[in-house]
């Protein structure tokens, strides 16, 4: 008689298409890569100040309709254009939504909003979306949930996210250290700093663990560390936290670490008190530090979607509105983002002048 010991609460095992599979079939161009290449180069510098730049990632809380997915893409690349001088706009592309109990966890592990669980054919649907938004020139940003994903997406992705619930996982961590594109970590649900800038200290050094390769094979992956990682400030069951005291905290918190002092603000979550429509609110605040001489704000996140804000999954969709946290509507983002570039516009000249580690 054979001993049953394991899988024994596993209903079902699925082999997926491998990472090469999947990149076959949905292929990015040279032409794309190298427009992903110049995306990383161009955060990098921001953070670094060798652009002037505010750093803006703006678009959907998650992509759950390619069709109006591409059409944001389309809105905000003459956006984009229109604001260069002063914004570098990145586009939120986010398909895996951790969530606090139950709910959707996103394109990828339901394509069909059925909970059918078809991750063969939303990890494709996923990548299709990359290949068309940045066929339209966006950069792209995404939250990397998942460590087996990035396989199949990262090499798209401009600016990837560790969310507040993932911030202290170890092997988030470990990922992270490995992701090619920049990266930005949330500080914790309960607002704690501490959790994120203990995890930009671990993301930025090297380290060895279990994963994927590109043929789907399990493999010891072996990190060099990422040197382009940030903070990202989003508040937390305490209150908002992008007031120029917390921001003051946050900067003494860096530099004690002796890392570099660049700092995101999240104009979502908590610090807009979960209610999409004060989103406008926390980016006028950022906007008037930076123009008082803030040095260490690097860049701002907006949720926003064609329509404002959210419904739950059903038969009948409204077509442009969020599933998941609700967002901003296209046309109060447009005023808000066309009305943060004219902000910026006189100060350039002393954002390039970076806050320093002590």
């Amino acid at each position: 008689m054979t001993i049953e010991t394991e899988n024994l609460r596993i209903a079902a095992q699925r082999t997926l298409p491998t990472p090469r599979e999947v990149k076959s079939r949905h292929p990015a161009s040279d032409a794309l890569l190298r427009g992903v290449v110049e995306a990383r180069r161009r955060i990098e510098d921001i953070l670094e100040r060798r652009d002037h730049r505010l750093l803006v990632v703006v678009g959907p809380c998650s992509i759950h309709d390619s069709r109006a997915a591409l059409d944001y893409a389309d809105r905000l690349s003459r956006l984009a254009r229109e604001t260069r001088d002063t914004l570098y706009i990145v586009m939120r592309a986010y398909f895996e939504k951790p969530r606090t109990s139950t709910g959707w966890k996103g394109l990828i592990n339901d394509p069909y909003l059925d909970d059918t669980g078809h991750v063969e054919d939303g990890i494709c649907l996923a990548r299709r979306i990359l290949v068309d938004i940045a066929a339209r020139g966006m950069p792209i940003a995404t939250e990397a949930l998942d460590p087996m994903t990035p396989q199949y997406l990262q090499d798209l992705i401009a600016w990837s996210a560790i969310g507040a619930r993932t911030a202290e996982s170890q092997p988030h961590r470990e990922m992270a250290s490995g992701l090619s594109s920049v990266v930005g970590l949330k500080n914790a649900t309960d607002g704690s700093i501490d959790v994120a800038v203990n995890a930009l200290k671990a993301v930025s050094g090297a380290h060895r663990f279990l994963g994927i390769d590109a043929l789907g094979r399990v493999a010891l992956i072996q990190t060099l560390g990422n040197p382009n990682a940030h903070i990202v400030l989003r508040g937390g069951d305490r209150g908002p936290n992008y007031d120029v005291r917390a921001i003051e905290r946050c900067e003494s918190k860096l530099l004690a670490a002796n890392l570099p002092v660049n700092i995101m603000v999240d104009c979502s979550h908590d610090n807009s008190n979960k209610d999409h429509e004060r989103q406008g609110v926390v980016v006028d605040a950022v906007a008037n530090q930076v123009v008082d001489g803030n040095r260490s704000i690097v860049g701002i996140m907006v949720e926003s979607n064609i329509e404002a804000g959210n419904q739950p999954i059903g038969q009948d969709l409204t077509y442009g509105v969020s599933i998941t946290d609700a967002c901003v509507g296209w046309n109060d983002t447009e005023v808000m983002l066309r009305q943060l570039a004219t902000t910026l516009h006189d100060p350039l000249v002393e954002r390039l002048v970076p806050a320093k580690a002590s």
